[in-house]
């Protein structure tokens, strides 16, 4: 009555250290055994034997350490008192209880039914051996434009025309409609005379009772029996009001109650494109204004590969790229334009000061602009006819764009050439005020900043901190500030002008990194997850700066990473989008993501949380179609999928006021503004806690799988070790 066991390392029972060769028994506690199997359940290393230790008699049950493995596992348990007491006074080799034997199955001879000769005749064998070609052409040839053209069939060229087999045909076996009967509907009406509206009673002045009257009444039996007889009633009114809110809506919690069948389909509100703007480009990012309600900024980039762009370079140089201020009241018509020194992957305004915007570009140069001057038109207050406020006259664009009325404003400042980016900037971010970076290692500090915007920093994803603040200078002379005037051919503010062609990094981290917190930054490239730290650490040997090792990498996605965005409501969650699926990550849990969608057929290319509901996923894909997951729903699939444009989503951006947007744009330069659905962006009863229950559940449930991957990879070391020292001994005996 014995039962070989897989114990792990609980009870003190530890292999070749608590129990050896020479002292292989244990007594374990029945009571201690019992609670093991109600804590752990099927995990439990005694649940096979779980009715057999519950009918056991004895409070001790006698575990064995079995180092031969004479039962198939490190230790056994004996499972009656006799089986105990007969191991412990009487030196017999113990019989193994044989109904609790799995054996594992041998290997059958195979007996053919004829089933193998039909799969040898719908198998493909060659007959023959296989062609070989080879095909060349000249270097020359190589990235040359190539042109089709139809060609006459001659004596060597055979002519393949499409023909119509009429040997070949379809029949429509079944066909599924659908069929449902109504009664029949009729619609009556009935006209009554309509008469003015009169006051049946009219008061003009307020009648009460006089004190001698309201004396009386106080008095009065009646009265008292009153208030006894509804006090109660009245009490009980109130304690319900106050443990029930009674002005809950009702209707609002409805279908959150009966779970119906509710709309789920974003509705497009708006689109937004232009002839001469958007015609052959695409929109790289997207922004609404934070503080004028119904803008938004897109900005254009020319869609065109490395190779073109190297052809047309002197056609672009000649055609400046734009940065798009749309508004909702004008969807004809751009209401600004942002002059840019090279396409834009991103941009972002100001917290402190939004007409400030900063920019990024794709020749590594950091831009400012300053939009203070056209703040009026962009709010509406300015007419639409009113004169622009740049000059212009080097370019054909700026002079169609004068033409159209639209003010277009050329940025204040560009970082230097020789002290910028070496690669094309994809994101742009804004340093709280409070923060302040030291230009020598690194470290994070707040105690000297003040709420001013000239005391706000720039973080970048290079990465690179810039510093915005003016610097000290002398006072300069009258000449000096009138012919600074005179070089101003745009009327450009003079707010960055200490920054124009000189503006330097106050610090560099080497690697494209992406800003995730205030010391802490992810790395992707080719879908690798890096989680580093961007303080430099000082090597001892030499005493210079170097950039640390990073914390943790993985393998995140079968594709380039092109979103990594944290958790508007929980600051420890990541969410990466690549390839053809997207993972929720945890900080200080990288060991591997705590979730992560199964493979689309389709490849995504953006992902944005949800700003209201903390279970709400926004995914775009690259057939223009839009997923929007709620993890609260089901985390196997897309709650719901809908068709936005025809071309790839590019960008995403939800924003709400008093009603819930999301802003689109496709790789055909379009921008389309669509109404999220009350389900979406209503929040239902603790949606918070109960995501934050099923991640805290899927961390535990990684950190489990993680725990026992290195279990059984050091019984699988133990079991090699062992079956080494095994054949060591049997080569020694031989030798012997």
């Amino acid at each position: 009555h014995l039962y070989p066991i897989l114990l792990s390392e609980l009870f003190g029972c530890r292999a070749d250290e608590d129990l050896t060769e020479a002292s292989p028994y244990k007594l374990l506690n029945k009571e201690d055994v019992v609670q093991d199997m109600k804590t752990r359940a099927a995990v439990s290393d005694f649940s096979p034997v779980k009715q057999f230790v519950l009918d056991y008699p004895d409070d001790e049950i006698l575990l064995v350490f079995d180092r031969e493995f004479t039962y198939g596992q490190s230790f056994y348990l004996a499972l009656t008192p006799e089986a105990k007491e007969r191991i412990l006074h009487v030196s017999q080799k113990p019989q193994i209880y044989e109904e609790l034997v799995v054996k594992s199955p041998e290997p059958q001879a195979w007996i053919p039914l004829g089933s193998e000769l039909e799969i040898e005749e719908d198998s493909t064998k060659f007959s023959r051996d296989k062609l070989r070609y080879r095909v060349s052409r000249a270097r020359r040839d190589f990235g040359a434009p190539v042109s089709f053209s139809d060609h006459v069939a001659v004596d060597d060229v055979h002519k393949c025309v499409s023909f119509k087999d009429e040997k070949f045909t379809i029949k429509l076996m079944e066909k599924e409609c659908e069929v449902q009967a109504i009664p029949i509907l009729s619609n009556s009406s009935a006209q009554t005379q309509w008469e003015y509206p009169k006051n049946m009673c009219t008061q003009y002045e307020p009648r009460g009772f006089s004190m001698e009257e309201k004396e009386n009444y106080r008095q009065s039996e009646k009265l008292r029996k009153f208030m006894n007889t509804v006090a109660p009633s009245v009490f009980r009114a109130l304690q319900q009001n106050h443990i029930m809110d009674v002005f809950v809506d009702d209707w609002r919690t409805l279908g959150e109650d009966v779970g119906g069948k509710v709309d789920t389909h974003l509705k497009e509100y708006q689109s937004f494109t232009d002839l001469n703007y958007s015609k052959d480009k695409t929109i790289s990012h997207i922004n609404w204004h934070p503080s004028i309600n119904g803008i938004v900024a897109v900005a254009m980039v020319e869609r065109a590969s490395l190779e073109e762009r190297i052809d047309n370079s002197t056609k672009l140089l000649l055609k400046h790229p734009l940065i798009l201020f749309w508004s909702f009241s004008d969807p004809i018509k751009p209401q600004l334009l942002l002059e840019c020194p090279d396409d834009v992957l991103a941009f972002e305004f100001c917290p402190s000061d939004p007409n400030i915007i900063v920019g990024g570009c794709m020749n590594g140069l950091v831009v400012l602009w300053d939009i203070s001057a056209h703040v009026d038109r962009l709010q509406g207050t300015r007419p639409s006819g009113g004169r622009s406020t740049s000059v212009s006259t080097e370019t054909f664009d700026l002079e169609e764009k004068r033409k159209n009325d639209v003010p277009v404003v050329h940025y204040c400042a560009i970082s230097a050439i020789e002290s910028g980016h070496k690669a094309p900037i994809t994101d742009v971010q804004w340093l709280p005020e409070t923060f302040e970076v030291s230009s020598c290692n690194g470290k994070v500090g707040g105690d000297k900043f003040h709420q001013s915007l000239h005391r706000s920093h720039l973080k970048l994803i290079s990465l690179m901190f810039w510093d915005i603040r003016a610097q000290r200078v002398g006072v300069q002379p009258l000449s000096d500030k009138k012919q600074r005037v005179e070089d101003n051919p745009y009327s450009v503010l003079d707010t960055f002008s200490h920054l124009n062609l000189t503006w330097k990094p106050l610090l560099k981290v080497r690697g494209p990194l992406s800003v995730n917190a205030p010391i802490r930054a992810s790395l992707w490239n080719d879908g690798e997850l890096i989680h580093t730290d961007w303080k430099l650490e000082k090597d001892n040997d030499s005493g210079r700066l170097f950039s640390c090792k990073p914390l943790t990498y993985v393998i995140a996605h079968d594709g380039l990473i092109n979103t990594v965005q944290r958790s508007p409501f929980f600051k420890d969650i990541i969410l990466t989008v690549g390839g053809w699926t997207f993972a929720l990550w945890k900080d200080g849990v990288m060991e591997g993501a705590l979730m992560q969608s199964p493979c689309s057929e389709t490849k995504y290319t953006v992902g944005y949380w949800s700003l209201t509901r903390p279970a709400v996923l926004f995914i775009g894909r690259a057939d223009g179609s839009m997923e929007v997951w709620d993890l609260l729903e089901k985390s196997h699939e897309p709650s719901e999928v809908q068709n936005i444009t025809i071309d790839s989503i590019t960008c995403i951006k939800p924003f709400f006021s008093k009603l819930h947007f999301l802003a689109l744009s496709d790789d055909l330069g379009t921008l389309h503004v669509v109404q999220i659905p009350w389900t979406l962006y209503n929040p239902s009863s603790n949606e918070k806690l109960k995501i934050g229950k099923y991640l805290e559940k899927e961390v535990e449930r990684l950190l489990y799988f993680m725990k026992r991957m290195e279990m059984r990879g050091q019984e699988k070391n133990s079991m090699e070790a062992e079956e080494q020292r095994k054949k060591m001994v049997s080569l020694t005996d031989g030798k012997i």
